[in-house]
């Protein structure tokens, strides 16, 4: 039998650079979300895409690995999650080189969805990887810490890195720098990572896979073209088609004696706890950033290269943050860190509500910084108690939940939270003097900032009245998102209190023996 009273093993220095390499994949995968944003004019000059194809251009990669990261990180415990992560990062740079070279608009629309699938394998593979390379409970917690600031530097370097590429070379150049990255982490994981598989699992069921991805798939759709487009009613049918088909799936499950998902996870009070605060979380951090970024432009007047410059500092502290969550964990313990977390990450939402009704540049950036210092160490103790609370042999599968679980949060947040605002605007907007527009000027004013603005810098004088009734309706929609948001993670900090103490799961108990 096992002695669970063995101090764990510490790593050595081979597990250390397993890491990086881990990392290094996080990063390139993570980067691909965003690197396309300045690629775009010039893709759109060579290869002409229709407006339908470039958002799919845009979106399909975030599609794909939505709808195949329960069935990659289930497929990781069945086969090995080393064995996936590998033949992940091969065919993730065939696609780059294939979307390097494509010659059409549908070429490109190809070879990300086949990215987004191979990018599915990279998240849950990592993240349970670096479960088995730790053992010690405080040294896993830095190495999720590094794990996580490898997903933040992603998105921030992307921009740039894209910028840079872009300066000097064809706009492929931005999928060609993802191939001598994964040649890196095929010549070497096979030295300096551990194999592990649960070795009484039973083949993936087809119609399990079939049915997650029908199920992810619609409902991610739906939110995000309701977020594009603002709410209307026939976005709601894949979202219930979705809803419908997670049903079945969940039914399926059920009657299966080794599930795509195992339900029992869910029965986990602190795995259960923990996945609600981390998809919250997420929530209400996409939510407010787009509220953030669209408010420097169209309310406090910023050009894009300023706004950019401006965010800078919040996204340096999600960046130390990442790197440094770890010695809260460690300090405070995983419950406290979570608590204390949200406690902040509330303050900051409260305070940015109030900086956003008083239209403050200063007190919105203080408060985003505010809202980064609470938010990261939430999100990356929650990921390494899902994952550590589930049976090692489930790792794969619960890490998978955990990123499906962060890109569901991310998109209802954009979607919900930015309808709120619409409908705020569009109400705020309703007495708004506009006899001086035409029909078609005065409903576009009435529904869209983005179009007030724009329709204003066509005029000459001075600004019109019903632009400061706009820019004041978009601040009011930002600060009850907001304080909805506040309200909402101090609710959530006082249920996950109670959910962790009923489950005698206090902070001695994770801590090292």
């Amino acid at each position: 039998m096992p002695d669970h009273n063995r101090m764990p093993e510490r790593a050595t220095r081979r597990e250390w650079i397993g890491l990086l390499i881990l990392s290094i994949a996080c990063l390139i995968y993570s980067m691909d979300l965003s690197v396309l944003f300045l690629a775009m004019p010039a893709i759109v000059a060579d290869l002409d895409p229709t407006a339908t194809q470039l958002l799919w251009i845009n979106d399909i990669y975030g599609f794909m690995v939505a709808g195949f990261l329960v069935t990659m990180g289930t497929l990781g415990d069945r086969i090995g999650r080393r064995k996936v992560l590998l033949i992940g990062a091969f065919f993730f740079a065939a696609a780059s080189g294939f979307a390097a070279f494509a010659q059409t608009a549908d070429m490109l629309i190809l070879a990300r969805a086949l990215l987004g699938i191979a990018g599915a394998t990279i998240a849950p593979s990592t993240l349970s990887l670096v479960v088995n390379l730790f053992q010690d409970e405080t040294e896993r917690n830095r190495a999720i810490s590094i794990w996580g600031t490898a997903f933040a530097l992603g998105g921030l370097v992307g921009p740039l890195i894209g910028g840079l590429l872009l300066h000097y070379f064809h706009w492929g150049s931005v999928f060609l720098i993802n191939i001598p990255i994964m040649a890196l982490l095929l010549l070497t994981a096979p030295f300096l990572l551990p194999e592990y598989r649960d070795e009484s699992a039973s083949p993936i069921d087809i119609l399990s896979v079939a049915l997650s991805l029908l199920t992810v798939l619609p409902i991610i759709y739906g939110f995000k073209k309701m977020a594009a487009d603002g709410f209307q009613p026939f976005q709601l049918a894949p979202i219930a088609f979705g809803l419908f088909l997670g049903t079945l799936f969940l039914r399926r499950q059920k009657t299966l004696t080794h599930p795509l998902i195992d339900l029992g996870l869910f029965r986990i009070p602190a795995f259960t706890a923990s996945l609600l605060v981390n998809l919250s979380g997420v929530f209400f951090i996409f939510g407010i950033y787009l509220f953030q970024n669209l408010y420097l432009q169209l309310v406090i007047g910023l050009t894009p290269l300023k706004a950019a410059l401006w965010s800078v500092p919040s996204s340096l502290v999600f960046t130390v943050m990442s790197f440094q969550a770890y010695r809260v964990t460690n300090h405070l313990g995983p419950v406290r860190t979570v608590l204390l977390g949200l406690i902040v990450n509330a303050f900051g939402a409260a305070c940015m509500a109030v900086a956003a009704y008083q239209m403050s540049l200063i007190g919105v950036l203080i408060s985003s910084v505010m809202i980064g210092i609470g938010f990261v160490p939430v999100i990356l103790t929650t990921t390494g108690l899902i994952v550590g609370t589930a049976p090692p042999e489930r790792a794969g599968s619960a890490s998978a939940i955990s990123e499906t679980s962060a890109e569901f949060g991310g998109a209802l947040g954009v979607a919900i939270l930015g309808s709120l605002g619409t409908l705020v605007y569009r109400v705020a907007m309703s007495g708004a003097d506009l006899s001086g527009l035409d029909s078609k000027s005065a409903l576009a004013v009435s529904t869209s900032l983005a179009s007030a603005v724009e329709l204003a810098g066509t005029l000459d004088g001075n600004l019109p009245p019903w632009l400061i009734e706009a820019r004041q309706g978009y601040a009011l929609g930002f600060a009850l998102s907001c304080a909805l948001a506040a309200i909402t993670l101090l609710a959530l900090a006082a249920i996950a209190r109670r959910v962790y103490s009923r489950a005698h799961i206090d902070d001695t108990a994770l801590q090292p023996h």
